[in-house]
């Protein structure tokens, strides 16, 4: 018994040292570029290449998978107990669908790249709320209707599928709570990060 505890707690360090944990303060953009830079430089990088506002992405990112890089939709289950599949193929911090992803990395020139890296999510998030602003003629600061065209894809949303979504109006009140926060922290240190990355 003491040998399987150990292979397992070493299994767990390990896989705990290649996973990227979620920041510790995530209602805190600052904090949360503080501890990870290299998030700050991605978002600012998709933002000045797609136009989308730092904070609308970071709030979209932050509802779609609360930041866990690697996150799923639950699965279903055939009488309780038999795993039968994923609801979705959404995965990584955008919860990119398999399809959409495909899309992007074709359309963005990117030709690779992965959902479960910040750098590659942030910049799908901001090519993704462009296309809705270029099909819908939604403001990439619209945080409320771009997280529903988000959710409900550019066509959905066209057709007024959220309107029947109580629970997905109230998450997207949220997601433009959480830019507005987001949009006012980052005044309040975006010149502090820009320093960090000039250095």
């Amino acid at each position: 018994m003491q040998i399987v505890a150990k292979a397992t707690l070493s299994g767990i360090i390990f896989l705990s040292g290649c996973a990227t944990l979620p920041p510790q303060k995530p209602s805190d953009l600052c904090e949360i570029f503080r501890e990870k830079p290299d998030w700050y430089q991605a978002a600012l990088e998709s933002e000045n290449r797609w136009d989308v506002p730092v904070s609308v992405q970071m709030a979209v990112i932050r509802h779609e998978s609360d930041f866990v890089e690697d996150a799923r939709p639950p699965r279903t289950w055939f009488l309780g107990f038999i795993p039968t599949g994923r609801i979705s193929s959404a995965y990584g911090y955008s919860q990119a669908l398999d399809a959409t992803w495909d899309r992007y990395l074709r359309d963005s020139g990117r030709g690779s790249g992965s959902r479960d890296d910040f750098f590659d999510a942030s910049d799908f998030v901001g090519w993704y709320l462009k296309q809705t602003r270029n099909e819908l003629g939604i403001p990439t600061n619209d945080a409320y209707r771009q997280y529903l065209a988000y959710h409900e894809g550019a066509r959905g949303y066209a057709r007024g599928s959220h309107k029947k979504k109580p629970a997905l109006i109230n998450v997207a009140k949220k997601v433009a709570r959480t830019a507005e926060r987001y949009d006012l922290q980052l005044r309040g240190c975006r010149d502090e990060l820009n320093e960090e990355i000039d250095k």
